[in-house]
């Protein structure tokens, strides 16, 4: 029989990506350069170090800094199509939740409040259900969660200890992935602030607290070891220590943090969000309760994962998941259900093998080999939205071979590239905000709101056609200003080209 965890994950991967959520991971056009960038590696053999696909930027330094996942996703596309791309996004993401339900039960949690938990953490982390690399940095945060909780749990002489000596490797990976390793860097230092505070609290008097303390002082040097390890391993990495540098310049500027969507705080008016702030009001109610049972480091992680979450939207995900990690703990049954729910755990925590969900990993990815089709029935048809994207604007490109470079928004940009890179000089911007610069997006968005001196963009980047949304303040200008004529419009997009016969 499958277990509980195993039928969350066969749930939540089929759900995404047999039915129309397999659209919704491909709800984000960056994943369009992530692919060909990937691509471009496994042709040239080379991780790039300057950018090729914008027409503004092209020969600049670019940090292609998640080169890994690209190249995962580059030859996914190419062997599999976009079917591929979302299965690899779904087995991810269902592996996520469905460990974060084992892990849960697995210290004797209650079984029905795990899974609401678990569902609730869902919900608020759909805001991100995107074909990106932060979904696989969720894992990697997840695993180094529950790799430094267990040390300090079962201690470092035995199989916690064990775990522990794995961190510098994920890190290896993990750099290579996502910009997130930042993220577990900072859980380190948490938990070795929590082994030098048990070491520092702790008294001599007895022979029981003497050898409490020589424990915890063995805590933090292994914990120190482990950093120092870990921090050496993120700089294997092709760009060194001036990835830090990169990242720090990158989040430390106001304007970029200021007017990027997922960089801002949430909007608890949303769906996703309101989930996240019930998760914390739990939390708050939990902790009331029951906070005087955490330790120093599981303090510290809710206060991060609080902090991050109501800071920027983009870490919503991570937030709710290290919260239900720790608050799942607090709540206990009572009275005469205890026993049931404990039975029921003890059952969950005892199954092995996960042979359900290894049959659907490898039945889904059977039927995306096959062009998502299994017999005559067409089951996967991962492709981007019509109409959130501009699919029939960038066909007739195509078909007729308009000449770039094309100027679009910045949140069209990836999808561009993706579908017509290298052809064409794809696109004068994209959301690779880091590589544009605070200046250039300073004059971009001032084109982009029709601001007093909204020409100026135009004239001095080199474009000849403009792909711009159909109801958008720059499309009405435009196709008011003298030298510019439309050549094709939909209900989602308009294409534009410089009209030579009336400059």
């Amino acid at each position: 029989m499958p277990s509980a965890a195993d039928l969350v994950f066969v749930a939540l991967l089929c759900a995404l990506v047999f039915t129309p959520l397999s659209v919704r991971l491909l709800g984000d056009a960056g994943i369009g350069w992530h692919i060909r960038t990937g691509q471009q590696i496994l042709a040239t053999h080379a991780i790039p170090h300057v950018d090729s696909f914008s027409s503004t930027m092209a020969g600049r330094p670019w940090f292609a800094w998640e080169w890994l996942y690209d190249l995962v996703v580059g030859q996914l596309e190419a062997t599999l199509g976009l079917n591929g791309v979302v299965w690899l996004t779904a087995v991810v993401i269902a592996a996520v939740f469905a460990w974060t339900f084992h892990l849960l039960i697995a210290p004797g949690a209650n079984f029905f409040v795990a899974l609401g938990l678990v569902l609730l953490a869902m919900s608020a982390s759909m805001i991100h259900f995107l074909a990106r690399p932060h979904v696989v940095s969720w894992l990697f945060t997840l695993a180094w969660f529950w790799i430094l909780d267990s040390s300090e749990r079962d201690g470092f002489d035995g199989q916690g200890g064990r775990r522990l000596s794995a961190l510098p490797l994920l890190m290896l990976v993990w750099v290579n992935v996502h910009g997130g390793f930042l993220f577990g860097l900072v859980l380190l230092v948490i938990f070795l602030v929590g082994a030098a505070w048990s070491w520092f609290q702790t008294k001599e008097g007895r022979i029981e607290e003497m050898l409490q303390k020589i424990a915890a002082g063995k805590r933090v040097r292994r914990l120190t070891w482990v950093g120092l390890l870990s921090v050496a391993a993120s700089l294997v990495n092709p760009y060194w220590w001036k990835l830090y540098a990169h990242v720090y310049s990158y989040l430390s500027n106001r304007f970029l943090m200021d007017h990027i969507d997922e960089f801002q705080s949430p909007n608890f008016h949303g769906v996703a969000q309101r989930c996240f702030l019930l998760l914390l009001l739990i939390s708050v109610a939990a902790l009331a309760v029951r906070g005087r049972e955490l330790r120093m480091s599981e303090g510290l992680t809710v206060l991060l994962a609080v902090c991050s979450g109501l800071y920027a939207s983009r870490n919503i995900p991570v937030s709710s998941l290290l919260l239900v990690m720790v608050v799942g703990r607090l709540v206990s049954p009572a009275g005469l259900a205890r026993g049931f729910f404990q039975r029921m755990s003890a059952v969950e925590v005892g199954q092995r093998g996960h042979v359900w969900a290894v049959l659907a990993i490898v039945v889904t990815l059977s039927i995306a080999a096959n062009g998502g089709r299994f017999e005559r029935s067409l089951l996967m048809d991962a492709h981007f939205n019509p109409k959130r994207m501009p699919v029939e604007a960038v066909n007739y490109l195509k078909k007729y071979e308009v000449k770039g470079p094309v100027l679009s928004q910045d949140y069209w940009g990836g999808y561009l590239i993706y579908r017509l890179y290298p052809r064409t000089r794809v696109v004068v911007v994209d959301d690779r905000h880091d590589l544009y610069g605070e200046q250039f997006f300073k004059s971009y968005l001032r084109m982009v709101h029709g601001e007093r001196g909204w020409e100026e963009f135009i004239e001095t980047h080199e474009t000849s056609c403009v792909l711009l949304p159909r109801d958008g303040a720059l499309a009405n200008l435009l196709a008011q200003t003298k030298g510019w004529k439309s050549i094709y419009a939909d209900d989602v997009a308009i294409v534009l080209v410089r009209d030579l016969a009336n400059p």
